[in-house]
């Protein structure tokens, strides 16, 4: 891990989407715990076809957007100084 975190924070730079889509994996798998501890039985393909829809999307919007677009550069956090 330690060897290709570089490689894969310039990518999640180069395409600030890819930042979506991993938050979403982890607030997708945390639901189905919570919810089998209240009682709610999700199954776990519909977690896995959530997960699946959501790779072929960023794939697709990393196709078709290519390297010819720039990626949005956010502005830095106020310090207040």
């Amino acid at each position: 891990m330690m060897f290709s975190a570089e490689g894969i924070s310039a990518f999640v730079n180069r395409h600030p989407t890819v930042k979506d889509a991993g938050a979403f994996f982890p607030l997708l798998i945390g639901v189905s715990p919570v919810g089998d501890g209240l009682g709610l039985y999700i199954p776990k393909g519909y977690i896995y076809f959530a997960m699946g829809c959501s790779v072929f999307v960023e794939m697709v919007n990393l196709r078709v957007r290519g390297r010819a677009a720039n990626p949005v550069h956010l502005h830095q956090p106020y310090t207040g100084e």
